[in-house]
């Protein structure tokens, strides 16, 4: 590997995967729109230094499983998917997992100054964000391997992600806050599952257990279509609280699922769910800001 590819910015935003931000992003941006729809006063250098931490986890992840997958041999010459870094020769290994060390690392000092604010809650949860980060395709027991990075998902980038903002500013945990990470979580899961209804073929033949796998594409495809039309329901719960533009605002990215839910049934597993990865992450981005600017209007002025 020489100095010209690692000084390649494609090569590295290849390994990033920029378009899987999304899942980072939302989260902190609901949050800090919770926090003013509570009556609490939003402190913006915690959403900035929150968003930073998460937006590097997310990093690490995704570097950390290029790496993971090559290794395994998840990410092979057949892949459907884009290509990763790693397996296509972009990058050395030592490279990806370095730069996904320093992410972790980057995210570590940036919860320094979380904790001073929110104590041992944030260390809990800053910790376990940062096993999970490798856990999720490394270690004896990975997540993504035996089933379980739909549930890790919805939890680390919705409830925890949402929560955890929520809690540093406010210093308490609602109800809310927990519907708010649901619908977050829920749209991020979608990526996932995308993801894994296209890789389910080669997922098998390397022991890689994905839902897709373990119960085939058609329980994929009725788990995308609950996952993006629940969190337009769970609005409802904000209706009945008197935070009616966070209920309604959500209701003009309908048709965007609907699309998307549309397009997922009419094609096969493969190639063809590329298209429908990119669309999940613009409707993920879609949502979160529209329920983000209907919960900020709905607070208290």
């Amino acid at each position: 590997m020489n100095s010209s590819s690692f000084l390649n910015i494609n090569s590295w935003l290849t390994a990033i995967r920029p378009k899987t931000l999304s899942a980072a992003i939302v989260p902190i941006v609901v949050a800090t729109a919770l926090v003013k729809a509570s009556g609490s006063d939003v402190q913006i250098w915690i959403s900035l230094v929150a968003l930073l931490a998460s937006v590097f986890i997310q990093i690490a992840t995704n570097l950390i499983n290029d790496v993971i997958d090559f290794d395994k041999g998840a990410d092979g010459d057949t892949r459907t998917g884009p290509k990763r870094a790693t397996q296509a020769g972009l990058l050395s290994r030592k490279q990806v997992l370095g730069a996904g060390i320093a992410c972790l690392a980057a995210a570590l000092i940036l919860g320094i100054p979380l904790v001073f604010v929110g104590g041992w809650p944030i260390v809990t949860i800053g910790v376990t964000s940062l096993l999970l980060a490798y856990c999720y395709t490394g270690g004896p027991f990975p997540l993504a391997y035996i089933g379980l990075g739909d549930l890790f998902v919805i939890l680390f980038f919705g409830v925890i992600a949402v929560g955890g903002v929520f809690f540093l500013q406010t210093h308490r945990y609602e109800f809310e806050a927990l519907i708010a990470g649901l619908q977050v979580g829920f749209f991020a899961a979608i990526l996932i599952v995308i993801n894994n209804l296209r890789d389910a073929s080669q997922d098998v033949r390397v022991g890689k257990k994905t839902l897709a796998v373990r119960f085939g594409a058609r329980f994929s495809k009725i788990e995308i279509t609950v996952l993006a039309y629940s969190p337009f329901l769970f609005g409802l719960v904000y209706s009945n609280i008197g935070w009616k533009w966070a209920g309604y605002a959500p209701l003009i990215v309908v048709p965007l699922a609907g699309r998307l839910v549309r397009g997922i049934w009419r094609e096969e597993s493969g190639p063809a769910m590329n298209h429908y990865l990119v669309m999940a992450a613009g409707l993920q981005m879609a949502f979160g800001f529209a329920l983000a600017l209907g919960l900020w209007v709905s607070g208290p002025h």
